[in-house]
């Protein structure tokens, strides 16, 4: 993944394939003695630099770093490390430097310490997914900020539903609001994926209590319960506690309440969060009132349902025709390619209806990027003979990372006498996205940029 993000050019000359090989014996810290005149070899200061990366030679200084049973000695020269740290400059140069031939980090991991070393030495950044976290916490503890910008844009690009929240609480912690902003952004609109993936689960309370909160979640409450216990199982695990619906309630605390049981459909209250166990007769009993009565129990759960996010409708025709001029289907496929200028999340399509009086159709819709689908859906929708657009929807919104294009496709079964649009327009502005089409080689049915079918992207920003 790091290799995709920030990748390697190519070496221009023998000097700089010899300084890579000389990175890889260095990361193995096998202190191989350069040949003599080795200096000569080199002609920059950042190639010189390089040869002393994790090497012995001339050090003036160890790190045993990480926790006990998984340390590791690490050389380092005082100098370079200075100049490269305002905090390794105070550790060895300052007014309280202390002379310690050997300093001992616990808390940093030994990939994240060499990965550090590396762009102190060697001015390179190799990141990796499953070391970026503690890269970062490496690079703020020791105030080197290029390096934690790139981490932190790191996270960013690599930002899906699987790993918002996990990052999130990082964000949180690290101080770094840009990447909190878009972690929420996920979190939002695809809440419900956010909310059901592994990641959630490994939270701490402080931002459990934030997501569950979160007045723009965009999720089912039933959804937002089902998640919250399943933390509080885990929750259970961490505190050596009996798995018992008693410690899952006592884990929660007060972030129970921060759940809107009252919101939820009433099927989804009776055959889920009611015979979960986790709420008392009571407030089972006074929630039943809530739906029911006319004079409704106070609650201390939240009673009103969260707002949610508006979706944005990209229309991209400017005229539409119909009956004399006939649209079939015949279960053709109509398709469009899209690229926008900003991350966005696809939620479904508007689609045309029948122009001779109301009908239901069909409609298998489909989302790709280069061949691989990344989203897809089978419903059925009703039109009432207007040339209005009906919203077809995923089963969830479809993360989508600008200037890439993608292509978007349904195959519509129904009414064959439909409205379809005319005038396309290559590039619209919808609210601070950009959105681009083109024709896609999939549409089989008459589909493109100027005219045809999938006449709105409907989707979050």
């Amino acid at each position: 993944m790091a290799a995709d993000i920030f990748p390697r050019k190519k070496p221009a000359n023998s000097s700089s394939t010899t300084v890579q090989l000389q990175h890889q014996h260095n990361l193995c810290n096998n202190n191989l003695i350069p040949a003599p005149n080795w200096q000569g070899l080199y002609p920059t200061i950042r190639e010189r630099n390089a040869v002393m990366f994790n090497n012995d030679l001339m050090a003036d200084v160890h790190f045993v770093v990480g926790p006990p049973g998984g340390t590791q000695r690490l050389p380092g020269h005082k100098y370079v490390l200075a100049v490269g740290s305002s905090v390794f400059h105070a550790m060895f140069y300052g007014e309280l430097a202390e002379d310690k031939d050997e300093i001992r980090i616990p808390d940093v991991e030994p990939a994240a310490f060499l990965a550090m070393l590396k762009y102190i030495y060697c001015d390179e950044i190799d990141l990796a997914a499953d070391t970026v976290l503690a890269t970062l916490y490496a690079a703020k503890k020791y105030i080197v900020p290029h390096l934690a910008r790139a981490c932190v844009n790191f996270l960013e690009t690599s930002l899906s539903a699987k790993n918002a929240c996990v990052l999130l609480s990082q964000s949180c912690l690290f101080e770094e609001p840009d990447l909190t902003q878009r972690c929420w952004e996920v979190i939002d609109a695809q809440a419900e994926l956010a909310l059901k993936s592994e990641g959630f689960c490994d939270i701490d309370f402080q931002t459990l209590e934030s997501i569950l909160r979160r007045e723009t979640l965009n999720a089912k409450e039933i959804v937002v319960f089902e998640a919250a216990l399943n933390w509080a199982e885990v929750e259970c695990q961490r505190q050596d506690l009996a798995l018992s619906i008693e410690n899952k309630r006592k884990v929660l605390g007060k972030a129970l309440y921060l759940i809107r049981i009252p919101t939820m459909a009433l099927d989804d209250f009776a055959n889920g969060a009611a015979q979960s166990g986790v709420l008392t007769l009571n407030e089972t009993n006074d929630i039943f009132l809530w739906y029911t009565a006319s004079k409704k129990p106070e609650l201390q759960f939240v009673s009103k349902a969260r707002k949610g996010l508006v979706p944005q409708r990209c229309h991209r025709f400017q005229s539409c025709a119909y009956r004399s001029n006939q649209w079939r289907y015949r279960g053709r496929c109509d398709s469009i390619q899209f690229a926008v200028d900003k991350r966005v999340f696809i939620a479904g399509f508007g689609l045309y209806g029948s122009s001779c009086g109301s009908a239901e159709y069909s409609a298998k819709i489909e989302l790709k990027r280069q061949g691989v689908v990344l989203g897809q859906n089978l419903s059925k929708y009703f039109s009432d003979g207007s040339s209005n657009t009906f919203p077809v929807w995923f089963e969830y919104p479809v993360q989508i990372e600008p200037d890439t294009f993608y292509t978007a496709s349904v195959v519509l079964d129904g009414n064959e006498l439909s409205y379809f649009g005319q005038e396309g327009m290559t590039e619209v502005q919808c609210g601070k996205v950009t959105v681009q089409f083109q024709c896609s080689s999939d549409s089989t049915n008459g589909t493109g940029v100027q005219g045809g079918q999938i006449p709105e992207l409907i989707f979050y920003a």
